[in-house]
């Protein structure tokens, strides 16, 4: 599949507000095609879209970190409140905090695809203007890249891992091994 065509894809795939925060590929594309690509013009293009990611990603990055404290802070409340009360506000709760869990995992997954595929995106169009102008644009730009917030996802990457484990000690029923899978294929979890 054509570059073009996955980040397309991937954008259309991605939540509504995040839509216009990705790597205007199309158009920095459309710049090299015309008959005389000016660098200047190209290489300001390129900044605008580095700022953008490391705007939004820092932004998501501070919003996960305050996410991350409320949801302990409502696991732990949980846990000192109800300890091992099977009651019905109880396991509303639970299911309410297993939802915003697998919600807020979900869009941490997200914004770590966001980082690769507009790292991806850059790299590309960086080839394409390179083999059509003879520059060597690529690997200097690239270098700068790679000490861009926007590429160092340790931080997400980890808070992924934290929430895996919550998951795995919290819900074992839906990461436990054997999974019965029902005849159409789907896997039947007991809740």
């Amino acid at each position: 599949m054509k570059f073009g065509k996955r980040i397309k894809e991937q954008i259309q795939e991605s939540l509504p507000e995040w839509r216009d925060k990705f790597l205007r590929y199309k158009e920095l594309k459309n710049l090299i095609s015309s008959p005389a690509p000016a660098e200047s013009i190209f290489v300001g293009l390129l900044n605008a879209e580095i700022e953008k990611f490391n705007a939004f990603f820092v932004e998501q990055e501070e919003d996960f970190i305050i996410h991350h404290k409320e949801l302990q802070y409502r696991i732990q409340r949980l846990v000192e409140k109800c300890g091992d009360n099977d009651d019905v506000m109880f396991r509303e709760e639970i299911g309410e905090i297993r939802k915003d869990i697998v919600n807020f995992h979900g869009e941490m997954v997200l914004l770590v695809n966001y980082s690769n595929i507009n790292y991806t995106g850059l790299t590309k169009i960086l080839k394409k203007y390179d083999k059509r102008t003879g520059g060597a644009l690529r690997s200097p730009f690239i270098q700068k890249v790679l000490r861009q917030p926007f590429f160092k996802t340790d931080l997400v990457s980890r808070l992924v891992r934290e929430w895996e484990t919550t998951m795995d000690a919290m819900f074992p029923a839906l990461t436990r091994e054997p999974r019965t899978v029902s005849d159409d294929g789907y896997i039947i979890l007991s809740l």
